[in-house]
């Protein structure tokens, strides 16, 4: 089960860089990964975490100016450990996602803040619904030449690479494994990430570039979110 708590999205403009106490506690964190030790720094955490909220929200509103946010997530500290070997009660890292307006506009946006040089954002399609993969799969057989040029396209390559995530190894049922988009429709999620280093995120900069990257993913969830509200003949579904 997630847990989060709901921020709002206020017009207002990015002036905060990340602490870099942020790093240092988490750091601590991991080494005293316990609720003794949590509870006696408790106080130092929740003023972290009310920063950090300010900084997602602030990330959020200038999102908004090139996309429809609809709602941020910053995701609670607990770990739930019912069904994981890992017993450790908290996380060690700030993670926050930006969804879009639904059910027009289709894809997400994630940002994982972790010492250690284990920061990254990530954006696309995390778990499909069974429907919708199926839906992106017929789109590849039918044409992929659209998708191909938005991946290719220099900017958007330079600043996502390719795919990630999972995918199977032979064609999914119903599909020829000959078929030359077979590479795409493989692939059970489409998702793009991109690594930070501990300097790169407490650099003046850094939510900048954050949201510059998550401007470049647009053509690519233009396409998607196109392609999920239409059936093959691209008559609309909403």
């Amino acid at each position: 089960m997630a847990f989060y708590i709901f921020i709002e999205i206020s017009n207002i403009t990015m002036n905060n860089t990340i602490p870099k106490d942020v790093l240092t506690f988490f750091k601590k964190l991991e080494t005293n990964n316990n609720r003794e030790w949590f509870n006696e720094n408790k106080p130092e955490f929740k003023a972290l975490e009310a920063q950090m909220k300010t900084i997602y929200n602030q990330l959020g509103a200038v999102m908004n100016t090139h996309d429809q946010i609809e709602n941020i997530k910053i995701f609670r500290i607990y770990r739930d450990v019912r069904f994981s070997k890992n017993k450790s009660p908290y996380k060690t890292h700030f993670g926050g996602a930006f969804s879009r307006k639904k059910p027009e506009l289709r894809g997400g946006y994630y940002l994982h803040i972790q010492p250690n040089n284990e920061s990254f954002i990530a954006t696309g399609f995390w778990q499909p619904s069974k429907e919708d993969l199926l839906r992106i799969r017929k789109e590849f057989e039918m044409d992929d030449s659209e998708i191909r040029a938005i991946l290719n396209e220099e900017t958007f390559k330079t600043t996502w690479g390719n795919f990630v995530g999972d995918e199977l190894k032979t064609a999914p049922k119903g599909f020829n494994k000959e078929h030359a988009a077979i590479d795409l429709i493989r692939k059970k999620q489409f998702i793009f990430t991109k690594k930070y280093t501990d300097k790169a995120v407490l650099a003046n900069d850094f939510l900048e570039d954050v949201n510059l990257a998550f401007k470049h993913v647009r053509p690519f969830f233009d396409y998607m979110s196109d392609v999920l509200t239409t059936n093959l003949n691209g008559e609309s579904l909403l």
